[in-house]
Order: C-alpha cells, then sequence, then structure tokens
C-alpha cells in the first residue's frame, strides 16, 4: 500500500492527549499532528526521534498532519492504527498471506451479531473465514514483538468471539501485523495483560489460528512482507 502523497519529515517533541502530537517539521515550525492511535504507543517514540507525517489540505480538518510512521534509528514503525485493516485486505486480495488464498470474495467489517469482524473471506462453495487483525508496534524486553500494549478488554471480546465462530465450524483467525523490522518473533504481552495472553492460548487449543507477518517499511508505503513465528508459552 502506497502513501497517497509524499510524507513530511519531522521529528516528534510528545505525544499528548492521546490523538495528539507536537512535530517539528525541517524548517523549524512545530505543528500539531493527530495521532491515530488509541494504545499507548510504549516503545514507539521517545522525544527527538524521526517521524513522518502525512498533510490534508481539507478545510473541513482542524489539524493538517497526521503523524504515519515513527523511527527509533533502527526501524520505521508504523503508528497509524487505521492502515492495518487496508494492509490485510490487500494482502489477502494480492495473495501474500499463504494461509489465506483461494477465497473468492472479500468484506471489510462484516456483521456478526451485535459485532463486525474485520474480515470475512468467503468461497463460491459456502465456506467462510473470519480474520481479526491487529496492529502490533510493541517491542519487549526479549527483543521480540509483543501485543497489546496496554490492557484491551476489546481485543479480548474479539478472541471470545473468534472461539465462538470456530465452535459454530466455520473458520476464524487472528492475523497480527507486525509494524516494525527490528523484531523478528511475537508473543502476547503476558505481563501487560495477563487475561488477554490467556485468552489468546485457549483459543489456539480451541482451534483459532494465529497468523502473524511483518510489513515492510518505507518512506513511500508499507507492504505486508512475511510470516514471523510465534511463541505463546509463558
Amino acid at each position: 500500500m502506497k502513501f497517497p502523497t509524499k510524507l513530511i519529515k519531522g521529528k516528534i517533541i510528545k505525544r499528548y492527549k492521546r490523538f495528539l502530537a507536537d512535530i517539528e517539521l525541517e524548517d523549524g515550525q512545530v505543528v500539531v499532528a493527530h495521532t491515530a492511535n488509541t494504545g499507548s504507543m510504549k516503545t514507539c517514540w521517545e522525544p527527538g526521534w524521526k517521524v513522518l507525517c502525512s498533510y490534508h489540505d481539507d478545510p473541513k480538518r482542524k489539524l493538517k498532519y497526521s503523524l504515519e510512521l515513527t523511527n527509533n534509528g533502527k526501524s520505521w514503525i508504523l503508528v497509524n492504527t487505521s492502515m492495518p485493516n487496508k494492509l490485510a485486505y490487500e494482502a489477502v486480495e494480492k495473495e501474500l498471506i499463504g494461509e489465506l488464498k483461494g477465497y473468492d470474495h472479500i468484506k471489510p467489517e462484516a456483521k456478526i451479531g451485535k459485532s463486525r469482524i474485520d474480515l470475512l473471506l468467503t468461497k463460491e462453495t459456502g465456506e467462510k473465514c473470519y480474520v481479526e487483525v491487529k496492529n502490533v508496534t510493541l517491542r519487549g524486553d526479549d527483543g521480540g514483538a509483543q501485543f497489546p500494549d496496554g490492557v484491551t478488554e476489546r481485543g479480548q471480546k474479539h478472541l471470545r468471539e473468534l472461539m465462538e465462530i470456530k465452535e459454530s465450524g466455520d473458520r476464524a483467525c487472528m492475523l497480527y501485523l507486525v509494524n516494525r523490522s527490528d523484531v523478528d518473533s511475537f508473543s502476547p504481552a503476558e505481563e501487560i495483560d495477563p487475561k488477554y495472553a490467556q485468552l489468546l492460548r485457549e483459543a489456539e487449543s480451541a482451534g483459532v489460528e494465529i497468523l502473524v507477518y511483518q510489513t515492510k517499511i518505507t518512506p513511500s508505503s508499507v507492504i505486508v512482507e512475511k510470516s514471523l513465528p510465534y511463541y505463546l508459552d509463558k
């Protein structure tokens, strides 16, 4: 997936009120950028890190800049959480995820009861595969990627729903998109949300498929690149 416009270089000064960040542009101007990320963004920024922002010349927008990528000196990190679902859709459509090849239709934000699932894949034969997508940006002390970066009751709910889907006879997948390159494996963040970690183990035991894929990030694009190993044991 390519960014629609050339991103603007800067460095981050601070992030605050969850959705705001002060960014110093190359010309010295300090702007307030919208940060589309409800998580803690732990290990995703420090004052002075390089960043890339998009600019939106829309009179209806109060904030013209959006924070897209940060850089810790080793890796670009995708912090815009509105992108992973689009990346997953594109990856399935282009058959970049081996386990999800062979489906005829892709429906985003499909309804299941009172909830929605990120992707519903179907075949002409009637087979269904429900896919929940998570954005992974936390780097653990062991050097591996971890999720979540904060306690997530919503994420726990999604795992329970996937187990119910599997029990009903349909295929259910939990897809973790690792959006940084300085990690080489994935595990649940046990110390941050032990309940989520336990539910993930239960989900795998119940037949929910765990898929972990790392993206390749450049200043102009993000693409799903390769599978990573995962470890669920404490």
